[in-house]
């Protein structure tokens, strides 16, 4: 072992000596792994959440600051430094739900069990085909007999904010049980349902109403809210009219109003497929064991 030791020693003396690489102890290691630990969870709170486009766009503000720092552009410089204070303020106050959020977030989390949780049963953030259709399948029956409701789909931006309002409910999705909930007169019918992948985790939820002027007037309460999400998350929102049983559907701050099945089940289709999104390690992992598992399963057969 020592004559390996010196081998590489001798080896990197001679072709490597250019290089400078610090001394590191083992509170320098310990430091490190904190601090990736402690940014990587940052960075996927922030993805999670609304704070997202706001964070894209202080990164955008701060790389013009770095060019104008480069090119000194003194007076943009110095209004930057002097902004400085108000702009930490203002981040605060611009943060504050999803701070108050996360710090919730922080107090209820099991540190052990999120470091260990090899879960492989649990994939991405996607639903089957079986919730597509028993979610069509139930707007359209809804339709027919002009009852009121409002699902929201959730895709990448948790809703968590507008999930605690309503009551908690954790059922896996069916036709029967959307067209319960809503039935008019029954203690859950009044406000929205949040879907998360395969389940249906709460109803009665308060979502928040658009102010967007170029809305038709004829449009009621449960249209607004439906853009109204759309507009602050990247959710899919399903309304069924209680007055004419027209079935319309809001995305990213548009309503595409009474549309059709195969309409429907084609936006839907979109907001199941995970490409195009950003796959964790963990996921993949988990996906490629999961794939390897069945390939071996059906080479025994």
């Amino acid at each position: 072992m020592k004559a390996i030791g010196a081998g590489l020693y001798t080896l990197y003396d001679r072709y490597f000596f250019w290089i400078d690489i610090p001394k590191l102890n083992v509170g320098d290691v310990v430091e490190i792994v904190i601090i990736a630990f402690v940014l990587y969870h940052f960075l996927v709170w922030v993805k999670s959440t609304r704070a997202w486009a706001l964070f894209k766009g202080i990164l955008v503000i701060l790389v013009f600051l770095l060019f104008a720092a480069i090119f000194q552009l003194t007076t943009i410089v110095w209004l930057a430094g002097r902004l400085a204070n108000i702009a930490a303020i203002a981040l605060v106050i611009i943060f504050h739900p999803e701070l108050r959020a996360a710090l919730e977030s922080l107090g209820r989390k099991n540190f052990l069990s999120s470091l260990f949780n090899l879960d492989f049963s649990k994939g991405s953030m996607r639903f089957s085909e079986r919730t597509i259709s028993e979610l069509v399948k139930s707007c359209y029956e809804m339709g027919k007999v002009k009852t009121g409701a409002l699902i929201v789909v959730e895709r990448k931006v948790q809703l968590n904010e507008y999930i605690r309002t309503g009551i908690p409910l954790d059922s896996l999705i069916s036709s029967q049980l959307l067209i319960n909930i809503f039935e008019h007169n029954t203690p859950l019918h009044d406000g929205a349902v949040v879907v998360r992948e395969d389940r249906i985790v709460a109803a009665t939820c308060y979502l928040p109403l658009s102010d967007n002027m170029d809305l038709s007037k004829d449009l009621g309460t449960r249209h607004r809210a439906a853009v109204g999400i759309s507009e602050v998350s990247d959710s899919m929102t399903i309304v069924v009219s209680e007055e004419t049983g027209a079935v319309s559907l809001a995305v990213e701050g548009t309503l595409y109003r009474n549309v059709d099945a195969d309409f429907l089940r084609s936006k839907l289709k979109f907001a199941a497929k995970v490409s195009g999104e950003t796959e964790s390690l963990m996921e993949k992992i988990r996906r490629r064991v999961k794939n390897a598992a069945k390939a071996n399963k059906a080479g025994h057969k």
